[in-house]
């Protein structure tokens, strides 16, 4: 009798969490991990995975995704862009408010083999109305009416199994030509601070300072977007150094996400950053239907950029992970191969390549190698692996040359 559902040999697995680093097998029993070993006999696994020459890893974490599909104009196929590409765990951002989450249990969550948690938006609508930042036509702040506390509170008190913190948009088109933005902020920092969870914050086009955001933001707090090269970006214009107001907060315990999406990427931002020692908190793609298709396509092309900055490769696997658990207060149960834990696991390959790849904003890098993701299992189960078609795209940068006037940082 086999002891073993999977056995993943050869590879290399990186588990951040536990300091794991080297040539171990894998073996998968009962929807858990069941060993982790320099060597498993592939005689006592029912299959068994070659994994040699990859990497192996915990499922990957996206803290920054849309999947409200069908529903919000901004929703994808958590199965296929995040599942596929190795996303065992996808955690939407604000699609849902109080009164559109029952709906997104159903049509979400419970529809999806990928894990699907979710912060909360602090607007009853959510995003069932509201299109991309930065654009025209109005969003989910346009009245304070639809922005309240109590609902919000009440919701996440009744869905904790899902629901892991407070979502606010600040950008001016999305709350009255601003005007709603420090109310709508205030009222979101009190829900978060009522239910004792983090809130993340989209910062973009928007007239809250950063004295403001992320300067009164608790420990814990999430400011994602934070590569982006707009104004308010987190790099001085004029230093071309993360600004200090930014390393403060940080320093007080705010986390720094990425939130790639269709504009919060600027590889300028990213190098000044990371040079800087400035490297993001969590790695996210900020997947939706306006990106998926590029500039951030998935979450190993976000990570593949990452690397191509100069971030280590454990440590953009480690923002992809365990820390990205941690930000959400569920290290004790996903980002990790540890024994009995959920067997989400992921395997990814480094692959050599010789492409100009895109930012949000029409800059181009030649990057040389890829992570992508050659197999996936959630609960012990596989998953069908999909991959960005072109990639890259090559209708991209003409359709993001618009954006590349409001920049204050890129490159000379």
């Amino acid at each position: 009798m086999s002891r073993y559902d999977w056995i993943i040999r050869n590879g290399r697995v990186l588990d951040p969490a536990n300091d794991v680093d080297g040539a171990f097998d894998v073996g998968i029993a009962g929807g858990r991990v069941a060993a982790v070993e320099e060597r498993i006999d592939p005689s006592l696994g029912s299959k068994v995975f070659d994994a040699s020459g990859k990497l192996v890893t915990p499922g990957l974490i996206d803290l920054h995704a849309h999947t409200y599909n069908h529903v919000t104009p901004l929703g994808i196929d958590a199965d296929y862009y995040c599942l596929g590409r190795g996303v065992t765990t996808a955690v939407d951002t604000g699609s849902a408010g109080s009164d559109t989450f029952p709906g997104f249990r159903v049509y979400s969550v419970e529809a999806s083999r990928t894990r699907v948690l979710a912060f909360l938006n602090i607007s009853r609508a959510g995003l069932s109305f509201s299109a991309a930042a930065g654009v025209e036509g109005g969003g989910e702040l346009e009245s304070l009416k639809i922005v309240n506390v109590d609902p919000c509170v009440d919701t996440i008190e009744s869905n904790r199994d899902i629901l892991v913190g407070v979502k606010i948009r600040l950008s001016e088109s999305l709350a009255d030509d601003g005007r709603n933005e420090p109310e709508a902020f205030r009222r979101a920092k009190e829900a978060a601070a009522a239910v004792g969870l983090p809130l993340m914050v989209h910062y973009s086009f928007t007239t809250v300072p950063h004295e403001d955001c992320p300067g009164s933001l608790a420990a814990g707090d999430i400011f994602t977007h934070c590569f982006h090269g707009y104004p308010g970006s987190i790099v001085d214009p004029e230093t071309r150094r993360p600004a200090e107001l930014i390393r403060v907060a940080r320093d007080r315990g705010v986390r720094f996400d990425i939130g790639h999406g269709g504009g919060s990427f600027s590889w300028t931002v990213a190098e000044i950053c990371v040079g800087e020692g400035f490297w993001p908190d969590t790695i996210s793609t900020d997947i939706h239907t306006l990106t998926c298709n590029g500039p951030g396509y998935d979450m190993p092309t976000v990570m593949t950029k990452l690397l191509r900055v100069g971030m280590p490769l454990e440590e953009v696997i480690k923002g992809s992970t365990v820390d990205a658990a941690r930000a959400i207060g569920w290290e004790d149960r996903i980002g990790t191969l540890g024994v009995g834990r959920e067997a989400d696991v992921a395997v990814l390959a480094l692959e050599d390549v010789d492409v100009e790849l895109e930012d949000c904003h029409v800059q181009m890098r030649r990057v040389r190698q890829r992570l992508v993701a050659d197999a996936v299992w959630r609960a012990g189960e596989p998953g069908e692996i999909t991959r960005p078609d072109p990639w890259p795209n090559p209708e991209l940068p003409e359709t993001l040359r618009a954006w590349r006037s409001h920049m204050v940082v890129k490159d000379a």
